[in-house]
C-alpha cells in the first residue's frame, strides 16, 4: 500500500468517527482482502447464496459485466483452499443471442446449484430476454447435466404449476426446499406490443417439489418440463389507484427468516418473501415500498375464477391462501420510497426485521429497517456518504456488509457503527454487486474489476 492510501485512511479513521468499538467486531479490522481468481474472463458472483454449505466453494458465472447474461455460456466454482476451478455448466450452440446463463446459487443444504438458463433455441429472431428464461439446476454428482426446475408453456392451455415466461434471480429458502424468483410473462407481453391495454407487469413468485409438471412438448423448443410446482405470488395491475395499496411491479424479493416469521396474532407464518412494489401516491408519483407476501404451504390450490395459469388475456394469479400485505408508507417522507442501487430485500434470520435501501433527510442511500409485522422504520446507519451496492447481512443477523465510499464496509446492525474494510479504490477498479458472507461468517466475497494490459477482467476477492 503506497504512503497516500495510508494518510488517506488514517485521516478517515480519525474523522469520521464510525469505528466498531466492540470486541466481537474487532476481529473483523483484521481482515485482509485476498485476490481468489486471475484468468482472463468474467468471475461475477451472484447477490446471495454464493458459497457452498462448506465454504469450501465459491459459484459464480463468467459474465464481465452484469447485464450480459445471454451471451455467457458458463457457470464454474472454485475451491476456496486449492484455487481449483471446476466447470459446473456450459451451454449449447451459445451465441451473443442466447441462450446464455448467469446469477448462480448455492442450495444452503448442499449439492444442488440454481441459475437462469435461457430459452434454448435462442436466435437472431427470439434472442434471450426477461421472458426467455428459466432457473435450471445442477447436482454437485452430476455435473453439466441441467435439471430443468420450473415449466414453461406458451401455448395454450395453459398449465397449472407451469409459468409462460422468464423467471429469473432466483434465491433458496433458508431450509433449502424451495425457490422464489421475478418473473416476466411471454404471453402478456405479446399483447402490449399489440396494442392492448394488458400489460406484462414484472412480479415475484415461488416454486416449491409439491409435483412435477409435464407439458406438451412443442416443434419450436419453447417449452419444458418441471421438476417443481412454480406459481406467481403477487397480485400487481396496470394503472393502479393513487394514494391505494395497489402495485404495478413487484420485484427484487427475500425470504423471510430462515423459517418464516411470528405474525402479530402469535402464530407462526412458514414461508413468506419480502419484496418491493411500486405504488402510485396521490398525486400519481411512483413510490417503491416494502410488501409481503405470505405464502400458504400448499401452492397447488387456486381461488374461484382466478386460474394459476392465468389465460391468454390474463396473467397467472396467486395460490389460494396467498395474503399480500404493505409494510412501509413513506410518501410523506423528503425523499420517499425505497432508492439507491438495485438491491434485494433481506430479514434477519428470525424473520422480525426486513432490511432495504432508502434516502435519508440528507438525500444519503442508508441502510433502513422495519419490523415485519409493520410499525416504525429505522436508520440503521449513519454514513456521510451513499451505500452503493446490494447488501447483505451476516449469519448470526448481526452485522451488515456493503460497498461505500468505493470500499467494503461492515456495520453492527445493533449500534449503527461502521467499519471500512478495504482501503478506498479508484473508480475503475472499486468493489462492484454485493457483499456475500461465508456461512461460517468469517469470510466475505465481492467482485473487483483487475486492469492487465489495458483490459478489465472481473475478478473475485475474499476478506477473510
Amino acid at each position: 500500500m503506497d504512503k497516500i492510501h495510508k494518510y488517506y485512511i488514517l485521516f478517515y479513521l480519525l474523522t469520521a468517527g464510525h469505528l466498531i468499538t466492540s470486541a466481537q467486531a474487532g476481529r473483523f479490522k483484521k481482515m485482509k482482502e485476498y485476490q481468489l481468481t486471475f484468468d482472463d474472463k468474467g468471475h461475477t458472483l451472484n447477490h446471495t447464496q454464493c458459497f457452498s454449505p462448506d465454504d469450501k466453494w465459491l459459484v459464480y458465472d463468467n459474465r464481465n459485466e452484469g447485464g450480459l447474461i445471454g451471451s455467457t455460456c458458463c457457470i464454474e466454482k472454485i475451491n476456496l483452499e486449492n484455487k481449483s476451478i471446476v466447470r459446473v455448466y456450459q451451454t449449447s450452440n451459445q451465441s451473443a443471442l442466447g441462450p446464455g446463463v448467469g446469477a448462480v446459487a448455492y442450495n444452503p443444504a448442499g449439492h444442488k446449484i440454481i441459475f437462469i438458463h435461457g430459452i434454448r433455441n435462442s436466435n437472431a429472431a427470439n434472442p434471450y430476454g426477461f421472458t426467455r428464461r428459466t432457473g435450471v439446476m445442477i447436482h454437485d454428482s452430476d455435473l453439466l447435466k441441467p435439471v430443468f426446475m420450473d415449466a414453461r408453456n406458451i401455448l395454450p392451455p395453459f398449465t397449472p404449476g407451469a409459468l409462460r415466461g422468464g423467471t429469473h434471480a432466483h434465491s433458496w429458502s433458508g431450509d433449502g426446499k424451495w425457490l422464489s424468483f421475478t418473473y416476466n410473462d411471454f404471453i402478456l407481453e405479446q399483447l402490449e406490443k399489440s396494442g392492448s391495454k394488458v400489460k406484462d407487469l414484472r412480479v415475484i413468485g415461488v416454486m416449491a417439489p409439491a409435483k412435477e409438471v409435464s407439458i406438451v412438448k412443442d416443434a419450436a423448443g419453447e417449452n419444458n418440463d418441471g421438476k417443481y410446482f412454480a406459481v406467481v405470488v403477487a397480485k400487481v395491475k396496470e394503472n393502479p389507484e393513487w394514494g391505494s395499496d395497489d402495485i404495478e411491479k413487484a420485484f427484487d424479493e427475500g425470504w423471510i427468516g430462515k423459517d418464516g416469521y411470528i405474525k402479530v396474532t402469535g402464530s407462526k407464518q412458514n414461508r413468506a418473501t419480502a419484496f418491493q412494489g411500486d405504488t402510485r401516491d396521490i398525486h400519481g408519483k411512483l413510490v417503491t415500498e416494502v410488501f409481503i407476501a405470505d405464502i400458504p404451504d400448499d401452492i397447488t390450490g387456486a381461488n374461484p375464477s382466478e386460474p394459476l395459469e392465468g389465460t391468454v388475456m390474463t396473467r397467472p394469479n396467486p395460490p389460494a391462501g396467498t395474503v399480500q400485505r404493505r409494510v412501509t408508507f413513506t410518501a410523506d417522507k423528503k425523499y420517499p420510497g425505497i432508492q439507491g442501487p438495485r438491491h434485494w430485500l433481506r430479514t434477519s434470520p428470525d424473520g422480525r426485521m426486513i432490511y432495504f435501501l432508502m434516502k435519508d433527510n440528507k438525500g444519503v442511500v442508508q441502510i433502513f429497517s422495519v419490523p415485519t409485522i409493520g410499525g416504525k422504520i429505522n436508520k440503521v446507519i449513519n454514513n456521510s456518504f451513499s451505500v452503493q451496492s446490494a447488501f447483505s447481512l451476516s449469519p448470526n443477523g448481526k452485522f451488515v456488509s456493503y460497498t461505500a465510499d468505493n470500499s467494503v464496509f461492515i456495520a453492527s446492525l445493533k449500534t449503527g457503527k461502521t467499519q471500512r474494510l478495504t482501503r478506498r479504490f479508484f473508480d475503475d477498479e472499486k468493489p462492484e454487486g454485493g457483499m456475500v458472507w461465508s456461512y461460517n461468517g468469517k469470510m466475505i466475497a465481492y467482485n473487483r474489476y483487475v486492469i492487465v494490459n489495458q483490459v478489465k477482467w472481473l475478478q473475485i476477492f475474499i476478506l477473510k
